[in-house]
């Protein structure tokens, strides 16, 4: 199915924001416009500090945008809404909870009973790979581990769109690469509109169906390209190397 035809479930248009630094406006993004599909794995990768977080801060409801508007299956997005989830570079995972605690503590607080909330938190620690961790404490586990935790949350929520800030930016190379392949084994699994930032062509190529490719700061959308590639992707297939190698040749400074 071409883009042209799946449904669109989230649309920016002209979005920007600015904010006052030192008694000067700098603007972070500039006139932002984008579709998001149903069901699609989109990237939205570009220098540090061009905006990619500022971004995804907005579509949560985080930061409200100084122009432009946001639709969510064509009605007007104004504030956070439930049916958008986000997972945080730093996951703030709460301490004093076990892993079973922490994942489950989005439904808890939306008053869901404890059976269903136990049920729904045990299906996604399953799914993560952190099956018999769920007593474990977060200074017991590696990076890799609490960002399985985050993920879980995340989908425990069931949202329909999930927002990911740069996840694996903090993990040492081998187990980013194995985060990779776990994002997307349940991504495969579960289906919904996911939208990634980061920073690294390489990932962003990995992952995506689309790659939203953004200038320096502020940013803009400079070039959208799809990628055809078939799914799982291998990195020295030539084909990957070639769209990897366009996009470093129109990114605006090394990644």
């Amino acid at each position: 199915m071409s883009m042209d035809e799946k449904k669109i479930r989230l649309r920016l248009e002209h979005i920007s924001q600015s904010y006052v630094v030192k008694n000067e406006v700098r603007c972070a993004v500039d006139d932002v416009t984008l579709d998001v599909y149903d069901n699609e794995f989109l990237v939205v990768l570009g220098p540090g500090h061009c905006g990619k977080s500022v971004l995804l801060n907005i579509i949560a409801g985080i930061e409200k945008p100084v122009a432009g508007q946001m639709f969510l299956d064509g009605g007007r997005l104004l504030k956070s809404d439930e049916r958008i989830g986000m997972v945080f570079q730093k996951l703030a995972l709460m301490p004093w909870k076990t892993v079973m605690a922490n994942v489950e503590f989005g439904p808890e607080v939306r008053g869901v009973a404890k059976g269903e909330r136990r049920a729904a938190a045990q299906k996604y620690i399953d799914l993560v790979g952190l099956t018999g961790f769920e007593k474990a404490y977060p200074n017991e586990l590696s990076g890799g581990m609490k960002q399985r935790v985050g993920i879980a949350r995340a989908y425990t929520n069931n949202p329909e769109i999930l927002l990911m800030d740069e996840p694996f930016g903090q993990l040492d190379a081998q187990t980013r690469y194995a985060m990779q392949e776990e994002i997307m084994k349940i991504w495969e699994m579960e289906k919904r509109t996911l939208v990634f930032v980061t920073n690294n062509i390489e990932e962003a190529v990995y992952l995506g169906d689309r790659i939203v490719l953004l200038t320096r700061c502020p940013g803009r959308v400079k070039q959208v390209y799809p990628i055809g590639l078939p799914r799982p992707r291998d990195t020295v297939d030539p084909q990957f190397l070639r769209i990897r190698k366009e996009i470093s040749q129109n990114t605006d400074l090394a990644l």
